[in-house]
């Protein structure tokens, strides 16, 4: 009996040590350096560009360091500014042309703004978007807030056939009584061929197959994406800032990771890369 106790408890320890090592880290931005520097401009690409963005956005996004800069503590922080006649500038930084992966555990630890107009996202674009335009080639939008739902993320898919107000998602609600803003949440998604799931704080929440698409609408997710964050504010969702909403608003984060199935990993390093 002593024996068969033994093993069980053996069994339960490797148990989370199988889930750990079922991961590997490929890719990683952990925001170390002097506060006032910009993100590194070999991961990351900044926009810069008039407000709209299709969405009827009023921001206008700058190149760092104004508005997207390390704060020296380990964190990168977004800065949404308030400016004279009405104007609003943040940031919207892209690996696009830097980074693309194909499927992974893609995950990041921030603290969201709080406030009425505001619209944090992490998410990522088809890196085929320059050829094929979008939603043709796909949208994964793994975290999404707007200021007015302060207790609810929103994980979503976007392609051909269901974009825009007709994406494909589901939510997560904070069940404590505090506000996403109050403290850093991991949001992340795990994306395996024909399968993405969509996690808060290692809780998955929704989870998006081939199967929940529209009749005769195409999956468009088994290829590589680049990585995207950015702080909107305004725009046909959130609506705009009211009286309430305060300035600065900041999107803090912590670090962005991407790790690789390491048994996918194991094989692509023995037998090469899948032929099409």
């Amino acid at each position: 009996m002593r024996w068969f106790g033994l093993l069980a408890l053996v069994a339960v320890l490797a148990a989370p040590m199988a889930a750990q090592e079922k991961w590997r880290l490929i890719w990683h931005d952990e925001f170390d350096g002097p506060a006032g520097a910009p993100p590194d401009p070999a991961l990351w690409v900044a926009e810069s560009a008039a407000r709209g963005w299709g969405n009827h956005e009023l921001e206008q996004y700058t190149k760092p360091p104004e508005n997207a800069m390390l704060d020296g503590d380990g964190h990168l922080v977004i800065l949404a500014l308030a400016k004279p006649g009405g104007v609003y500038t943040s940031a919207r930084l892209k690996t696009q042309d830097r980074f693309s992966v194909t499927y992974g555990k893609i995950e990041a630890r921030m603290q969201i703004p709080y406030g009425q107009g505001m619209w944090p996202a992490f998410w990522m674009m088809g890196a085929d978007y320059a050829d094929k335009g979008w939603p043709a080639c796909g949208e994964i939008d793994i975290m999404e807030n707007i200021g007015k739902e302060p207790f609810t993320v929103h994980g979503t898919v976007h392609g051909p056939g269901y974009s825009g107000t007709g994406g494909i998602g589901g939510t997560a609600t904070l069940g404590t009584g505090r506000r996403l803003s109050d403290d850093f949440h991991i949001y992340a998604v795990i994306w395996e061929e024909d399968s993405i799931q969509f996690l808060l704080d290692g809780e998955p929440y929704f989870h998006v197959t081939p199967s929940r698409l529209p009749a005769g609408a195409h999956w468009v997710y088994n290829h590589p994406f680049f990585l995207l964050m950015n702080l909107a504010v305004g725009g046909d969702w959130p609506g705009p800032p009211d009286a309430t909403t305060e300035f600065p608003q900041r999107l803090t984060v912590d670090y962005v990771r991407v790790y690789a199935d390491a048994e996918h990993l194991l094989r692509r390093q023995q037998f090469g890369p899948a032929k099409p």
